[in-house]
């Protein structure tokens, strides 16, 4: 363990603090390193975007903001990985040797490559599911077996927790499984975890109902049209009528074709929400739901009896191919 305090010892890290705080004193660095960079620090994007932009602090305080977020939990091994790996070097999986950890089945990967998602049972444990979940009931001041606790709006009219760094969310990032899958779909173990938030979707009621998101990409659909990955993890059970995770199964192949169909002064988003359909996706507690990012999305109504309760994640490597110029 180092000293909190510290230098960091990353360039790119200036960089990145320089182009947010003085734009145009130095060149923007790559959207992927930036991705992997502030993944490889532990921190969410929007979080520390905001903290460079209301704050302007020199670059010895980001450095000990960086420190403080990570509660000292940033160690040397972790921080010469990313340096390594923005250094051009191959890195192995941050979570150790994943040869004999089991991922995806041939079932499931011929599930993925026809639907563009895969369901990955056994993401966590029941058990690492359950004590991550009671960490957002927590975080909400709700009682999980008090129906009418689950509608304070204190965070306002939203389905999203900003926990980030409680221990049990920091846990699941660590899956192994998880990386696995993702090492599988990627085709490389050098994969940088980000740092979501969660997510409480409740039973709609006459003074609650959905406020989305509905049909979206978090994508551009300018070509060319690369390749992601996107995950939720339930926290708990999630039957399709809970509030479940919903997409347009298949669309990562079809996308071309469907994107001339458009028609002239229409907007895709308007398209979208007129010609295709979503496909609701349940799962029990401790399953990961992993899909292609070109693939419409969302979240749905939640008309059951229990809240949807979820934490977010994505992986990627630490350089990979993406489309500057977005079209939504």
């Amino acid at each position: 363990m180092i000293e909190t305090g510290t230098s960091l010892g990353i360039e790119e890290l200036h960089t990145y603090w320089a182009c947010e705080c003085a734009p145009g004193s130095v060149a923007p660095l790559p959207q992927d390193v930036v991705k992997t960079l502030l993944a490889g620090l532990r921190l969410n994007v929007l979080e520390t975007l905001r903290y460079l932009h209301h704050q302007q602090p020199s670059y010895a305080q980001f450095e000990a903001w960086i420190w403080e977020r990570n509660g000292g939990e940033l160690n040397e091994a972790s921080l010469n990985r990313l340096r390594r790996a923005l250094a051009g070097e191959t890195v192995g999986a941050e979570v150790g040797n994943l040869d004999h950890v089991e991922g995806l089945s041939a079932d499931d990967l011929a599930h993925w490559h026809e639907h563009g998602y895969v369901i990955l049972r056994n993401a966590i444990s029941a058990e690492a599911a359950e004590i991550a979940e009671m960490a957002v009931y927590d975080f909400l001041g709700m009682d999980r077996d008090d129906p009418k606790s689950w509608y304070r709006e204190a965070l306002g009219h939203s389905i999203w927790v900003p926990l980030l760094r409680h221990p049990a969310l920091v846990a699941n990032r660590r899956a192994p499984r998880i990386h696995k899958a993702h090492a599988q779909l990627w085709g490389r173990e050098d994969l940088w975890v980000t740092i979501d938030q969660g997510g409480f979707n409740p039973p709609e009621r006459d003074n609650w109902r959905f406020p989305g998101p509905h049909l979206h990409w978090d994508a551009t659909l300018a070509e060319p049209h690369c390749f992601d990955l996107q995950g939720i993890l339930y926290l708990a059970d999630v039957a399709e009528d809970q509030g479940a995770f919903s997409c347009v199964p298949g669309f990562h192949r079809t996308v071309k074709q469907w994107l001339k169909s458009v028609p002239a002064g229409v907007t895709m988003q308007n398209h979208a929400r007129h010609t295709l359909t979503m496909k609701p996706v349940a799962a029990k507690r401790g399953d990961m739901i992993i899909w292609h990012h070109l693939l419409p999305h969302g979240s749905s109504p939640n008309r059951a009896q229990r809240p949807r309760v979820v934490q977010y994640m994505s992986l990627r490597p630490t350089r990979f191919a993406y489309t500057e110029e977005w079209k939504s």
